[in-house]
């Protein structure tokens, strides 16, 4: 708000005069729960693959799919048990209060964050830290690597494979099969069942780490599989792009709503920053 008050080319971009007022913050605030409302940030995304000259970029065929996690607005420090019990003295005066959680087993069942409940404690493998976050999801057309679904979840171990049958469901409704490409923690047996009642070929990479794959060799000896394997991988670029660059590596909201509205737009910059170069290419 600042800066529209001595910026023209601000005023110039949101379309007020020179010698107009700035508007009040508030503004702002009533226009997101607008947004988040009428979910504009999943229809703008739509909008800008259902344009003519993007559209012919897109592949229909084959697909790749992946999550990323979003760090919560919140600390560690605001998970605090449900029923108020067991919770260690804090040391100190303040809003900062030190607390010693060594030795306290803490899980979603029992505790939760004041600051944003609907964050959950999560870690995305073995070794990995464990943090409040939720789960970012992306549905990539393998043929630019552009992202044509987007959607954000809680944390969970069954939320990358929920979101992704979500996303590729209204993709599998015709007559050929379309590929899926997935890494590791997409190898379950009902997910790859439920991908091939939809007659979506699951290009899932092998979990073998002590485990039968529910991946085949009938899958794995086609070519196709392992094009699919390579290219996947192009959508950590995606992420890579939404977490640095569009600032969702840490979220500035809070609750689910608002966090999903924030991840999808930063999946539709995304594809706008990348299509003027692969629309000039196209001719």
């Amino acid at each position: 708000m600042e800066r529209l008050e001595y910026d023209l080319l601000f005023r110039w971009f949101v379309g007020i005069g020179v010698d107009d007022a700035a508007w009040d913050h508030s503004v702002f605030s009533k226009n997101r729960d607008r947004l988040l409302e009428g979910d504009i940030a999943a229809k703008f995304l739509a909008a800008v693959l259902a344009q003519p000259r993007v559209k012919k970029l897109l592949s229909s065929d084959h697909f790749s799919v992946d999550g990323t996690l979003i760090g919560a607005w919140a600390s560690m420090k605001s998970v605090k048990s449900k029923d108020s019990s067991g919770e260690p003295p804090a040391q100190g005066g303040g809003r900062n209060a030190e607390a010693n959680f060594h030795g306290q087993k803490r899980s979603n069942d029992t505790h939760a964050s004041t600051t944003d409940p609907e964050a959950r404690l999560y870690r995305k493998g073995k070794g990995k830290e464990t943090k409040l976050c939720f789960i970012g999801h992306g549905l990539m057309e393998n043929r630019h690597g552009l992202l044509v679904d987007a959607c954000l979840t809680q944390a969970g171990g069954h939320a990358e494979r929920v979101a992704a049958l979500h996303m590729i469901e209204p993709r599998a409704d015709r007559p050929t099969a379309i590929t899926l490409g997935a890494d590791k923690a997409y190898d379950a047996e009902d997910f790859v069942n439920e991908l091939r009642s939809m007659n979506v070929t699951p290009h899932v990479a092998q979990n073998t780490n002590g485990r039968s794959s529910a991946i085949y060799g009938r899958t794995t000896r086609h070519g196709g599989y392992v094009v699919s394997q390579r290219i996947r991988k192009r959508i950590e670029e995606a992420f890579g792009w939404i977490k640095t660059i569009g600032g969702q590596d840490k979220t500035r909201f809070r609750g689910r709503d608002r966090v999903g509205w924030a991840f999808t737009f930063a999946a539709a910059a995304y594809n706008l920053v990348r299509l003027p170069k692969l629309i000039a290419e196209a001719g």
